[in-house]
């Protein structure tokens, strides 16, 4: 009977420390200005924020972090925001939360990134009230 309390204290412990500490989120955009733009307003809410500049460093960042979030841009050099979504989905056994960005007005584009199950599409350029509702939805 104590084993089993203090089992139970041990995980409620362990729950309590994973709730306090701050979600990370990787954020993965070429454009610095939009970089620092959302890096300076999810630090605000408390969100740990990691910055990948590139496609092929967005995707080894995601791999090795394991982000509770990522928000991902389309069009960036090395390697597209599809080409980093379509390998994550194959290499994860459980998805990553993932918000797509993008200053691209295709439907196709939107069409196939829901195909490949993200989260949330925001279009650029976009009010950063937007992506903090979005953030924090899929966060909760």
């Amino acid at each position: 009977m104590a084993k089993e309390k203090e089992k139970s204290r041990a995980k409620d412990a362990a729950a309590a420390e994973a709730s306090s500490k701050p979600k990370r989120i990787l954020l993965v955009d070429d454009d610095a200005e939009i970089i620092e733009s959302m890096q300076y307003a999810l630090e605000a809410k408390g969100y740990q924020v990691l910055i990948a500049r590139d496609g092929n460093q967005g995707l080894a960042m995601a791999e090795t972090e394991d982000p509770d979030l990522l928000i991902l841009d389309m069009m960036m050099p090395k390697r597209s925001g599809f080409l980093v979504l379509e390998k994550l989905r194959r290499s994860r056994p459980v998805p990553m939360r993932i918000i797509m960005i993008t200053a691209n007005e295709g439907s196709r584009h939107k069409a196939y990134a829901e195909m490949l199950g993200i989260d949330d599409y925001i279009r650029k350029p976009f009010a950063i009230d937007r992506l903090l509702d979005s953030v924090a939805k899929l966060l909760a």
